[in-house]
């Protein structure tokens, strides 16, 4: 038997990275599971691998997550399709950076829309639902940059500090529901954007999606009365604390 069978989750930024991963993991654990994503031909991919995985049931639902008409109706389908969601993950995100004075308010919306309004959006969304059901967990994928920021990655940085926030007001009004929240920071994960980047950074100590999703699978199969609210991932040889 999974951990997660019987559950349905739907992961935002499910299609590549870490999504992916978790997509593999809540799989392997028996979650039915409902991935979202802007690129369709990658997202089918996903979908074909987690159902090989076995999960009982994958469905693919291209959306933009800054986008309330689309966000409305990716969770509408999504209880079309399972009739309940137990666990949702925001992890969708985009990264625009550079230094503060050349940074265009272009850009600084573009990481807001994705990174802090898209999951306001589905977190809103899920709230409703999970409220009426009796319950349900929200899981937003964050940054350490939440908590040790770099220069040059001004946008990235406000929004991962803004998901933080988000979580604690979530987990603090979600609590009389049995609706909880919980952030996860990861450190520097292996992604293709990386593997092809000539920033020092790119350079730094890296982890694997899959043992980044091990955290999160632990997240979402705790007991109905116990949350992990944060937790820190990282290389342990990455720079973290003192870092600047």
């Amino acid at each position: 038997m999974g951990k997660l069978d019987g559950k349905t989750a739907l992961i935002t930024g499910g299609n590549r990275g870490i999504g992916a991963a978790i997509a593999r993991a809540f799989a392997s654990e028996g979650a039915s599971l409902a991935l979202a994503a802007r690129d369709s031909v990658r997202l089918e991919q996903t979908v074909r691998q987690v159902g090989n995985l076995g999960s009982p049931a994958a469905v693919g639902f291209p959306s933009d997550v800054s986008d309330e008409a689309q966000v409305e109706r990716l969770f509408e389908q999504t209880m079309e399709r399972f009739g309940r969601l137990d666990v949702l993950v925001n992890n969708a995100g985009a990264f625009d950076g550079g230094p503060i004075d050349e940074l265009s308010a272009e850009k600084w919306d573009r990481v807001v829309a994705v990174n802090l309004r898209g999951p306001f959006l589905c977190s809103r969304a899920a709230f409703r639902i999970m409220k009426k059901q009796g319950g349900g967990r929200i899981i937003n994928i964050a940054s350490i940059s939440a908590q040790r920021v770099r220069p040059r990655a001004a946008a990235y940085a406000a929004t991962k500090h803004g998901l933080w926030g988000l979580t604690q007001v979530t987990a603090l009004e979600g609590r009389e529901h049995g609706i909880i929240a919980s952030c996860l920071h990861p450190g520097n994960v292996v992604n293709e954007w990386r593997a092809l980047g000539s920033r020092p950074e790119d350079r730094e100590p890296m982890m694997e999606p899959d043992e980044l999703a091990q955290v999160a699978v632990l997240m979402a199969v705790l007991p109905p009365h116990i949350n992990m609210l944060e937790a820190i991932v990282l290389p342990v040889q990455q720079a973290y604390l003192g870092r600047g």
